[in-house]
């Protein structure tokens, strides 16, 4: 048995290593890479999708937390011109030190789900870097990235990240397809940044506030939730009902919401 088989997946990083070749190959198929194209995976574990994207001849960045796979990534790929491992944390990460022109980098990675949500929101710092984005995620996760206004998925995660990408929940992938099998459904997705954003915010950091807020008791009313950023009327002149539920609310509106609330907000 080689090196590469005896490292067993950790929970403290919740590792759960893919390993059903129809799977990986599905993933690489979605991913289409090509030569010339730079692409960076998050937390390669052991090179399921490695060894495919770098087959493809586009220059490849990974990032591994785990220091134990390190060398185990490089006694596979280190002689591949176009392999280059960072140990680190994603989450930490400067994606700027990679080099890549804007909009260039494509990102692909099977993500920990305990770290998803926040690395995405980290990525989409870096969204004029990015080209699109294929992650593995909790098959919740991605219902929650997709969804629509409505809907009890409806909520902070798919405002923010619909905000900054298109999204696309690709398909669906059973536990037996990893080693050990995670107790949760995971899904493929794809988020791609807009060239240019549907409904820009003046300012979109009062966009994140204004949805927190919504969100943080998503039972209650809008005038209610909100009180303490918008009287009844600064929502009503929004062009937003103060009576209904933030998960009834689309992207344009909670853009209108934040855009009234920086009109309120003193000059510098």
């Amino acid at each position: 048995m080689t090196e590469q088989y005896q490292h067993r997946a950790r929970k403290r990083f919740g590792q759960n290593f893919l390993h059903d070749a129809g799977v990986i190959d599905r993933i690489l198929r979605a991913i289409n890479a090509k030569a010339g194209e730079h692409i960076l995976e998050i937390g390669p574990g052991q090179g399921a999708l490695t060894e495919g994207v770098l087959s493809s001849g586009a220059q490849l960045d990974v990032v591994e937390l785990d220091k134990d796979l390190v060398p185990i990534l490089n006694q596979q790929f280190a002689d591949r011109s176009n392999f280059r491992l960072h140990q680190g944390d994603a989450l930490k990460f400067d994606f700027t030190t990679l080099g890549a022109e804007p909009r260039a980098l494509r990102v692909v990675g099977n993500l920990p789900y305990n770290i998803s949500t926040p690395l995405i929101f980290h990525l989409l710092n870096n969204a004029g870097l990015i080209r699109d984005m294929h992650f593995m995620l909790q098959k919740e996760v991605v219902e929650r990235l997709a969804a629509g206004p409505g809907g009890g998925d409806w909520g902070r995660l798919s405002i923010m990240v619909q905000y900054h990408c298109r999204v696309e929940h690709l398909f669906n992938v059973g536990p037996g397809a990893f080693n050990p099998p995670p107790k949760v459904d995971s899904a493929i997705v794809r988020l791609v940044p807009h060239e240019t954003l549907p409904h820009p915010a003046k300012d979109h950091r009062l966009l994140e506030r204004v949805v927190r807020e919504a969100f943080n008791q998503r039972r209650k009313t809008l005038r209610n939730t909100l009180k303490a950023l918008l009287s009844s009327d600064a929502i009503e002149a929004a062009g937003v009902d103060g009576s209904l539920r933030p998960e009834q609310l689309d992207l344009a509106a909670f853009v209108r919401l934040a855009d009234k609330l920086a009109e309120q907000a003193p000059a510098n």
